[in-house]
């Protein structure tokens, strides 16, 4: 069958090459952006007096049925034909003849292969943005509950301080909300448009690249032929973003996955996202946190495919060019699952307040309070520090927590411990008192979920 562009050449395309080179098993997933840019195109044309309105009406009714088939899954897709552009102008020309091929005038593939994209990025970073918020819905829905749930703090992985599990939870909702503030950011250089632009030079034709962009709802376009054709700091934006938020996603996970192992036992996961063993009849796994840990290796893959195939091209366009699609499709599917199955996950798992409880009044992350104590009586916090360090070794070595020690052991160590000392290392007391902005102290915890909220639904207002 001849191409479309195969009026230069004197054979047939090698059908190996064919298949190496065609791109429509995955980038057909462009075909609805590629009717609206196409649609976009070809009203501009007529406006501009390239074609004539009867001509534009018999394309623009080609289009829309070939969108109503795209949309029934009933449009099929051949690899000799290459690609989602030279698909669907096939099918565009059987459908209303040869009329159908003056839609690709004033236009190459080079910029409408990047306009599908842009087109596609504008929808999916709008849907992901609303993924991630109802993520953060759920991180406040846990964390209004469990203000005053109190767990050991970590750092190393070993226990430091006693928080609010509220607190540790909204740290998540915070690193959401720079990854939701990235995506917003990132728009503003999705939102420009290259149609127009050309195989790299611009046109002849007297087209107007505004008024496609005013169609398309674009807010500007390139103001260069060859950078609308090649660029791709868009995708490799949004590759970046996607692989930090797939980190925090990442983190989450590993926390859950240990949170819900026997020897912390803080969380249980709803059955509804865990599996069982095929030989071990007890077991409960935490398959979905699990592979979302795994799945962020696929993220970091496509950001590092995307930025090697880009590193060495001379401008403008190159077949090379065609590698930034999978890589993109799949993180945008990863990102989606991910998200579409945290949310629930998060809401929907069990808080062991007892296994927290326990656990932070068996441990000695209480002494950096004994040591702020000494300081308000007037004791050089270094050398409060080194007293301290000093009870804790005696304590750990008579198989004592702090709270267990007399009166009497802690005034060996120093006079100015009194019987108050109880109180300040109570766990509540502990966290209560951490009371600075942004601290884990339950006055500032609620405070800091009030700001969320704010952020939430001045969201959901715009």
């Amino acid at each position: 069958m001849a191409k479309l562009w195969g009026g230069r050449f004197t054979k047939e395309t090698n059908k190996l090459v064919e298949e190496f080179t065609a791109s429509i098993e995955f980038d057909q997933q462009l075909a609805l952006e590629d009717i609206k840019g196409s649609l976009a195109h070809v009203q501009m044309l007529a406006e501009c007096e390239i074609i004539s309105l009867e001509e534009a009406d018999t394309i623009k009714n080609g289009l829309e049925t070939l969108k109503k088939k795209i949309e029934n899954e009933e449009l099929e897709y051949a690899v000799e034909h290459e690609d989602i552009h030279m698909n669907i102008e096939k099918h565009l020309i059987d459908e209303i003849g040869t009329v159908g091929g003056k839609l690709h005038t004033g236009r190459s593939r080079n910029d409408q292969v990047a306009t599908d994209m842009h087109l596609y990025l504008k929808t999916k970073t709008t849907e992901i943005i609303q993924l991630v918020e109802q993520v953060q819905h759920s991180i406040l829905v846990q964390s209004k509950a469990n203000v005053d749930t109190i767990l050991p703090g970590y750092t190393h992985l070993q226990r430091a301080q006693p928080i609010s599990f509220a607190h540790h939870l909204m740290a998540y909702f915070w690193m959401f909300e720079r990854d939701k503030e990235r995506l917003v950011d990132s728009l503003k250089r999705v939102n420009v448009l290259p149609l127009g632009a050309g195989a790299l030079a611009g046109t002849t034709f007297s087209i107007n690249r505004e008024r496609v962009a005013e169609i398309l709802e674009f807010d500007s376009i390139y103001p260069n032929s060859m950078d609308a054709v090649s660029d791709r700091d868009f995708i490799l934006e949004f590759l970046s973003i996607a692989s930090i938020m797939m980190t925090h996603i990442s983190r989450l996970s590993e926390e859950m996955v240990i949170w819900s192992s026997q020897e912390f036992g803080f969380i249980e996961l709803d059955d509804s996202f865990c599996t069982g063993s095929s030989i071990m009849p007890q077991k409960k796994n935490p398959d979905v946190p699990e592979l979302l840990r795994a799945k962020t290796g696929r993220t970091y893959g496509n950001l590092m495919g995307l930025l090697t195939v880009l590193k060495g091209l001379p401008l403008a366009y190159n077949k090379d060019m065609q590698e930034d699609k999978e890589g993109m499709f799949d993180t945008v599917k990863t990102l989606d699952g991910s998200l579409k199955l945290l949310a629930p996950m998060i809401e929907t798992m069990t808080v062991n307040t007892g296994a927290m409880r326990k656990a932070v009044t068996e441990d000695y992350s209480n002494a950096t309070d004994l040591a702020d104590y000494l300081v308000t009586k007037g004791l050089p916090f270094r050398e409060a520090h080194a007293i301290i360090g000093q009870i804790v070794l005696h304590a750990i070595q008579q198989k004592k927590y702090l709270l267990d020690l007399n009166l009497e052991v802690y005034q060996e160590f120093s006079p100015l411990f009194e019987e108050d000392i109880y109180e300040v290392l109570a766990p509540e007391n502990v966290v209560a008192a951490r009371n600075s902005t942004g601290g884990t102290g339950q006055t500032q915890v609620k405070k800091q979920i009030e700001l969320a909220e704010t952020k939430l639904k001045s969201v959901e207002k715009v």
